[in-house]
């Protein structure tokens, strides 16, 4: 974990940054006039770029990425960039120390000289850098001071309390990086532009041609919308590090006026905002997957699921529920399915789980969801999946599922299954209830399959299926011994599948509508006597005597299986 950076009293020097860079990153081979010297900005510096006379750096922390130290220009390198006036220079270490002459040439100067030490990233150098140098500006306002570094769902819900309003967080390009809690149902824009993750096209192309973004990128200060017949007024102001705009801050007000100093608390947000978005910026996918890769060692029950709870901040005490939600993509019949566990009933023709742009937009919108209306969850994706453990709430635990569903219903072309597990009364019980969730998803898969026409989204908790996942797991159990043996059922499918016949499909409406032979007729559209005849056949021509329990017991396990595989 990277240490957690402070704000530097007499603004950042190279001391504060090397502190927060971390041990073992960066090496000072030379530092002229010590380590406490002002850093005014970290840049990529491009040695072989043409430099007037007049080039400057003043206060810059320049990573040379193509110049190493034993390198025979290294010297002239840290020579310019001492004229530049530059605070260090950072080098790639060479296959051998320094030459002499590098550390002599340095000591004459006032530039100092650090080695990027061996199998360390140029990435995680310049993040970590600019991190720190971000958050060495201003004291954050109150309230903001004790946010944890990167928590921009935090800082959303702290900006919100400040001004008044719904806080949304975004990139330069409209996407949705967090936003404040949802306490009552938002306008329409605002639930908009958080279940699609970003704002409507339609609002950027309106705000765009009204110059509304020139100006929040050009003016430094707040920006107004006023409200219109159509939505609440809105606030919103850049954020920036040095030249560079990391995202924006926007507040809506919410049911109510925006306080009125809204506009002042939106300035020192925007400072107090940049080092979270840089952090973001460098460490958010690394640190997202971190944290989902130990929501799946507690989901899974691995070794160190203990301290993964403890990292996830997930209470050692229950109960939890887990949900999982599986996304489809209808575009895509008969496509690979993507990993699935050994008799998944993943019928032939079925819609391909989702894994391409339009999976993952509503694995995303699945998982804001729950982070909306889950207080206290986590949630990991794979594949085409979503789980996600929460602390349990009493009696409430089918809405979430629900909800999604609905969420999910705004995607074209996706159908989600969203599935409850039993409960689980402490972390040890956690994989129990992930597997029974995943075989909640697994009947409503197959019941979908089942149903004539186009699949469609559905919810359920483990407790409204538990007769249907109970047969899952018989029929995962038996499944490898069926496939091994032969016999009249067998038989009678090979049958069926060779010569178009129709017993299997007629013993099984015949079990199904438990011996009544009309109402088993009138499900395949076949007289009465015409289904008769069927059943005798099956039983003269492979032995399949629906008239025995034994045969009917064998008869419904095989089928079942049989559709398994198309």
């Amino acid at each position: 974990m990277e240490p957690e950076p402070t704000p530097h009293p007499g603004g950042p020097t190279l001391a504060h940054l090397l502190t927060l860079a971390g041990p073992g990153m960066l090496d000072v081979v030379a530092a002229p006039l010590g380590t406490d010297v002002p850093v005014a900005d970290v840049v990529v510096h491009d040695v072989g770029e043409d430099r007037d006379d007049d080039w400057a750096a003043p206060g810059h922390v320049l990573l040379t990425l193509g110049t190493s130290a034993d390198s025979p220009e290294a010297a002239d390198v840290l020579r310019a960039a001492d004229r530049a006036g530059a605070t260090a220079v950072v080098l790639r270490s060479g296959a051998r120390r320094p030459p002499a002459a590098l550390a002599a040439a340095a000591a004459r100067g006032r530039t100092a000289l650090l080695l990027r030490a061996p199998g360390t990233d140029w990435t995680e150098v310049l993040g970590r850098l600019r991190t720190a140098l971000a958050h060495s500006g201003p004291a954050a306002p109150a309230g903001m001071a004790g946010l944890r570094l990167g928590d921009l769902a935090g800082l959303a819900n702290t900006v919100a309390d400040l001004v008044g309003g719904a806080i949304t967080i975004e990139d330069p390009r409209s996407r949705v990086l967090a936003y404040s809690r949802l306490e009552h149902a938002a306008d329409p824009l605002r639930l908009l532009t958080i279940l699609g993750q970003e704002v409507p096209r339609w609002r950027v192309a309106e705000l765009r041609e009204r110059g509304f973004f020139q100006a929040l990128w050009s003016s430094g200060d707040v920006v107004r919308l006023p409200a219109d017949d159509r939505y609440a007024e809105r606030l919103a102001i850049a954020v920036r590090h040095g030249g560079e705009v990391l995202g924006s801050i926007w507040a809506a007000a919410d049911g109510r006026p925006l306080a009125e100093d809204a506009a002042a608390a939106l300035r020192a947000a925007a400072r107090a905002a940049a080092p979270h978005l840089v952090h973001h910026e460098t460490w958010g996918r690394e640190e997202a997957g971190r944290r989902e890769q130990a929501v799946k060692d507690l989901l899974e029950g691995r070794p160190g699921a203990q301290q993964a709870a403890r990292g996830l901040g997930v209470a050692p005490e229950g109960p939890y529920t887990v949900l999982v939600a599986e996304v489809h993509d209808t575009r895509n019949p008969g496509g690979p399915a993507g990993p699935r566990p050994s008799g998944s009933g993943a019928a032939s023709g079925a819609p391909a789980a989702a894994t391409d742009t339009t999976g993952h937009r509503v694995l995303d919108l699945l998982a804001l969801q729950a982070a909306a209306y889950l207080p206290g969850c986590v949630s990991a994706r794979s594949g085409g999946r979503l789980f996600v453990l929460t602390p349990a709430a009493g009696g409430a635990e089918a809405d979430p599922a629900r909800r999604m569903v609905a969420a999910a219903r705004s995607v074209p072309h996706s159908v989600v299954f969203a599935g409850v597990g039993q409960r689980a009364a402490d972390l040890s019980e956690l994989p129990a209830s992930r597997a029974s969730a995943e075989l909640v998803v697994r009947v409503l898969r197959e019941r979908a399959a089942a149903a004539p026409g186009p699949w469609t989204s559905a919810s359920a908790l483990h407790r409204d299926v538990v007769s249907e996942v109970a047969l899952l797991r018989v029929l995962d159990s038996v499944e490898p011994t069926w496939q091994e043996m032969n016999g009249p059922v067998h038989a009678m499918v090979a049958h069926d599948r060779t010569h178009g016949s129709a017993y299997g499909a007629s013993v099984a409406a015949f079990l199904d509508a438990f011996g009544d032979t009309r109402a088993a007729a009138r499900a395949l559209n076949v007289h009465p006597n015409t289904l008769r005849y069927r059943l005798r056949r099956a039983r003269e021509l492979f032995g399949v005597d629906v008239g025995d329990p034994v045969g009917r017991l064998l008869a419904g396990l095989g089928l079942r299986l049989a559709r398994r595989g198309g």
